[in-house]
């Protein structure tokens, strides 16, 4: 039977038994996947495996749970109050890398403040001595305030480097991304308790720019770092041209000056090749396939895989596989089960693991058939 998570917390039944279902998927290419149901959420957003192998799973409303490597579900505490509604709602959760020996992670959610609307990221402590709490909850960096909008991106990673990227959308007001006194449509580069790197790439246009890794982004729903170390980042275009983005400091991928798609009034927008001092995409998709969600796989269960790109995809409804080779990359298959993708993860053991959008949004275990 499977466990509606989110109904069983409304209850306050904050802990229980998850069960399964399998079904069988098959790619555009013939490969095929068995997945297993593992539990549903009120619109989930994101999730990430702690080192003993539990999962954090946040639901945009406001809600996180954790379900442990004894597959029992139980209700996060402490969460602060957020704006859901639109794109706006609980965002990214990730471990902090010694997490093993203080326990702290890191989130991001959607707040109302002075100037209007704007992501957080926050550091905290998860405590799990029989609840489930977040504590000693700092708030280490806050996205420039706007009215409502969506665009929040509000996506995290830590690379080898020991820094904490975010991903800061351009909240759907297209020029900020160009404009250096405002942290939007950007990947922003910290240190792990949220200061400002010495040797970020931008030093000479004011305090708030010492804080950016690139700029000219639109609307980032997925970042990953692949074995050598580099940033992977995905995009929604606007009117088709999505795009997959090699990151490399300091440089701009040129939103919205440039794109592979066009204003959604049909206004058309120069591309890529037109403007060859921008960063141009390694990938990009025209008819759009909605990124949101992207994993960069070093499992062993899916050998031939590995270093590959697995994206989830809204408007395609389809788990997209992208070859990866140096600083090219391909499609080469899709997934397809009706449902839009709204994240994807690797799990401990080299399953991959997705979340559905929407009110219902089913967790799911991807395993070769």
């Amino acid at each position: 039977m499977k466990v509606h998570v989110s109904l069983l917390t409304a209850l306050g039944l904050f802990a229980t038994s998850v069960a399964a279902q399998a079904f069988e998927i098959t790619g555009t290419k013939g490969t095929k996947l068995e997945a297993t149901e593992i539990a549903s959420f009120d619109q989930p957003w994101a999730m990430t495996f702690l080192p003993d192998g539990a999962m954090l799973i946040s639901e945009k409303p406001g809600s996180m749970v954790l379900i442990g490597a004894d597959n029992v579900a139980q209700r996060v505490a402490g969460v602060p109050d957020v704006i859901s509604g639109g794109q706006a709602g609980l965002g990214d959760v990730i471990p902090h890398p010694d997490f093993e020996t203080n326990g702290k992670i890191y989130f991001s959610f959607v707040e109302r403040g002075r100037g209007g609307f704007g992501s957080v990221v926050a550091l905290a402590t998860l405590t799990r001595d029989g609840s489930i709490t977040l504590t000693e909850i700092e708030r280490i960096w806050e996205q420039t305030k706007l009215g409502r909008g969506g665009h929040y991106s509000q996506k995290l990673a830590i690379g080898s480097d020991r820094m904490l990227y975010i991903t800061s959308g351009d909240r759907q007001r297209q020029k900020p991304a160009q404009d250096l006194s405002v942290n939007l449509g950007k990947v922003i580069r910290l240190n792990l308790d949220g200061s400002v790197p010495a040797d970020n790439p931008i030093q000479d246009q004011g305090e708030l720019a010492k804080t950016f890794w690139t700029v000219g982004h639109r609307n980032l729903l997925g970042i990953d770092f692949d074995s050598s170390g580099n940033l992977w980042t995905h995009e929604m275009g606007p009117r088709h041209g999505d795009e997959l983005n090699l990151i490399e400091a300091g440089t701009n991928y040129g939103w919205p000056v440039v794109s592979n798609g066009d204003n959604y009034s049909g206004i058309p927008i120069p591309d890529h090749d037109t403007r060859p001092e921008f960063n141009a995409p390694e990938a990009y998709w025209v008819p759009s396939i909605a990124p949101s969600g992207l994993v960069i796989y070093d499992g062993k269960m899916f050998s031939n895989w590995s270093g590959d790109a697995l994206i989830g995809g809204l408007v395609s409804r389809a788990l997209i596989h992208v070859s990866l080779d140096g600083t090219s990359a391909e499609e080469t298959e899709r997934f397809e089960w009706g449902s839009r993708i709204r994240e994807v993860e690797q799990g401990p053991d080299g399953s991959i693991y997705v979340l559905e959008d929407g009110s219902d949004g089913r967790l799911l275990k991807l395993q070769p058939a």
